[in-house]
């Protein structure tokens, strides 16, 4: 039975019956919080005893291990002298904790929390009751002040509060406003600066006949808002206020339902009248309703890829060149994954980006041609084209000058579609994503700070930093819900599958999570992103484990078949059609899941005993030798760069082929067995 840990309220520990484990004195625990904050990374011994001591005191390394070494005792008293402990590792510089997820009542409340978003309001309510009940007191206890545990304390009451209000909007939606209007009073006066706690007492406080009441609450929060920090109310509140002005009746539409229809109906009946059609005007402002469909879920999506070629073929058709520019350029849709959905039309787009900027006259605004090129960028993606990443960079450089935030965002966005031209760029692209959050931030603009936590937790999955990483998701999951961006939750759905792959979830365990996120993938208008994703997480699981590659002949691999191809034939006992298909397996495409494919490369040249083409994946694989190999896509993994280096490594010594050097990038000229694309 399993050994249980506790960080939700003083640390403790449980053996498989529930009885409490004696884990000693303060810095025993210490030691076993700080370990449960890296999340199974390891600590080096250096920041455990920076960690443990403001002064670390002479003999503080030995006094370390002695910590180490009954906390092992205690975790696995049955281990024998000899026998290397399970749980509390030593890993390289350091040691690291190897609790399975579902043994750490934080990451289950973690979990817990996020499945609820898409379960029926009953079962969300007893799942978040099952998790608050979870909490012992405040996360970690008694380390209060220790700064590597203030960061994580912070994020789990966070989650905390926002589990409160989920299970409160949980209730209204069954019927329940009665019921949480006790518990929301007094959850405002404990956090009286949490707008979504003002809104769903104000809204519970409504549906039972108070209007007075829910009023005078709005106005509370409106006056709390601006008398302490100076700021007015958000849209939800102030929406919520001029619904109940309005006395609309609060059904399953509700109130701000109706009213935003009938905003809608007037508008577009103005707009019909005011603008006729095949106007120029009517064509260009077609664009920004697609730019706002491509966020609103799958459906729109697909509505506003199917349209927007046809809005540039009709702008090409008036032979204006600069209405043409604006309608290509005004289509600035955040993108986050590097395989193309119609990689087809996206040729085609880039086609007439090029054909738009070469028709601009002399003295054009700077600012279209700053979009005409980010477009370029952007649709160049995953493609070796050389004019990618020369547009991405002139489309900066202008931005930069212009100093337009939404520009320079839509540029940003280009230059990290092309930062995929050798693997270990993930320090690059994190910095991307940091100016973009910053950007959102500063200026308002939900959607661009959407896509730098996106991009950062891409890039911080690739470094192992899921701490970081898990931030972001936070992060992406709050902008979402507030501004309505459904498909960022499938993206956070997948990395929370990621994460679990990668931080020592068995096999089957993180197969089943996989599975659970590709159900949220499944019709959500992505196909350069569905398609073969599946099977091919699956596929890195295998091989980074060690396990057969047994997968059923109908399995849609979609672009990674290549890639799969030899393995599969290996796990069926037919080595010479596996060589056969290594030998025409293409270069990957310069994406997020490039590393990946190159790990799989690798693995099929061991089996088959093919030195050069190891070499190649080495050599290829080499710069991002400290990061996790396909994790930078906040997707999936094969696990760390460097045990695939280190097997190819091994593979290459016994065959006598060439030596590799993981410290360094190394390209491998001349027949490579591994085909250029």
């Amino acid at each position: 039975m399993q050994v249980r840990f506790g960080v939700l309220g003083p640390v403790a520990v449980w053996d498989g019956t529930g009885a409490p484990i004696d884990v000693k004195g303060p810095k025993h625990r210490a030691v076993l919080a700080r370990l449960v904050v890296a999340r199974g990374r390891v600590v080096p011994v250096g920041r455990l005893v920076d960690d443990l001591w403001v002064e670390p005191p002479p003999g503080a390394v030995g006094a370390l291990r002695t910590f180490v070494a009954a906390l092992r005792r205690a975790l696995e008293p049955d281990r024998t002298p000899r026998e290397p402990a399970r749980l509390l590792v030593t890993d390289g510089p350091g040691y690291s904790l190897r609790a399975a997820p579902d043994t750490v009542d934080a990451w289950r409340f973690e979990e817990m929390v996020a499945a609820t978003a898409t379960m029926p309001a009953q079962q969300a309510v007893d799942s978040l009751d099952q998790a608050l009940g979870w909490w012992r007191g405040p996360a970690y206890a008694g380390f209060d002040e220790e700064s590597w545990a203030r960061p994580e304390r912070s994020r789990l009451e966070q989650l905390r509060l926002q589990a409160i209000e989920a299970r409160a909007g949980a209730h209204l939606a069954l019927g329940r406003a009665a019921a949480v209007v006790p518990e929301l009073d007094a959850h405002v006066a404990e956090h009286p600066w949490r707008e979504e706690a003002w809104r769903l007492l104000a809204l519970a406080l409504y549906r039972t006949d108070r209007q007075g009441e829910a009023l005078a609450v709005l106005a509370r929060a409106r006056g709390l808002l601006l008398d302490q920090l100076g700021i007015d109310p958000g849209p939800r509140l102030r929406r919520l206020e001029v619904d109940i002005l309005r006395q609309a009746e609060q059904g399953e539409t509700g109130p701000a339902s109706w009213a935003a229809e009938q905003v809608w109906a007037d508008a577009t009946a103005a707009y019909d009248r005011a603008l006729t059609s095949g106007t120029r005007a009517r064509l260009e402002s077609t664009v920004g309703l697609l730019r706002t469909l491509a966020v609103t879920g799958a459906g729109g999506l697909e509505a506003a890829r199917e349209q927007r070629l046809a809005a540039i073929t009709a702008a090409e058709q008036l032979g204006d060149p600069e209405l043409t520019a604006r309608v290509i350029g005004g289509y600035d849709v955040p993108a986050i994954w590097t395989r193309s959905d119609d990689p087809d039309q996206a040729a085609r787009i880039v086609a007439a980006a090029e054909r738009a900027l070469t028709a601009l006259r002399p003295g054009s605004s700077d600012a279209v041609r700053a979009r005409l090129l980010a477009t370029v960028a952007l649709e160049s993606r995953g493609t070796r084209a050389a004019r990618g990443p020369e547009a991405a960079r002139e489309a900066e450089r202008i931005a930069r000058r212009l100093g337009d935030p939404a520009l320079l965002a839509f540029a940003l966005n280009g230059v990290f579609m092309q930062t995929f031209h050798r693997a270990g760029l993930a320090p690059e692209r994190d910095a991307i994503g940091a100016e973009l959050v910053a950007l959102g931030t500063r200026h308002g603009l939900a959607t661009v700070e959407l896509l730098g936590h996106l991009v950062r937790l891409q890039a911080r999955s690739a470094l192992g930093d899921f701490a970081g990483a898990d931030g972001h998701a936070a992060a992406v999951d709050g902008i979402a819900q507030q501004h309505e961006r459904p498909l960022a939750g499938v993206f956070t759905a997948w990395y929370r599958a990621l994460r679990l792959a990668a931080t020592g979830a068995s096999p089957p365990t993180a197969e089943e999570a996989y599975a659970v996120a590709a159900q949220r993938l499944a019709g959500a208008g992505m196909p350069g992103v569905e398609r073969g994703l599946l099977p091919l997480a699956l596929l890195c699981l295998r091989v980074w484990h060690g396990r057969p590659a047994r997968f059923d002949d109908r399995t849609d691999w979609g672009p990674y078949a290549p890639w799969a191809r030899p393995l599969l034939l290996l796990a069926r006992d037919r080595p010479a059609e596996a060589a056969a298909a290594l030998h025409r397996i293409p270069e990957p495409p310069r994406d997020l899941l490039a590393e990946a494919l190159w790990c799989l490369t690798g693995q099929a040249a061991i089996m088959l005993d093919e030195p050069v083409v190891m070499a190649r994946a080495a050599a290829e694989l080499a710069p991002a030798a400290n990061e996790l190999a396909g994790a930078g896509s906040g997707m999936l993994t094969a696990g760390p760069v460097r045990e695939h280096l280190d097997r190819l490594g091994t593979a290459l010594g016994r065959a006598g082929g060439p030596a590799t050097d993981t410290a360094a990038p190394r390209r491998t000229r001349g027949r490579t067995g591994v085909r250029r694309a």
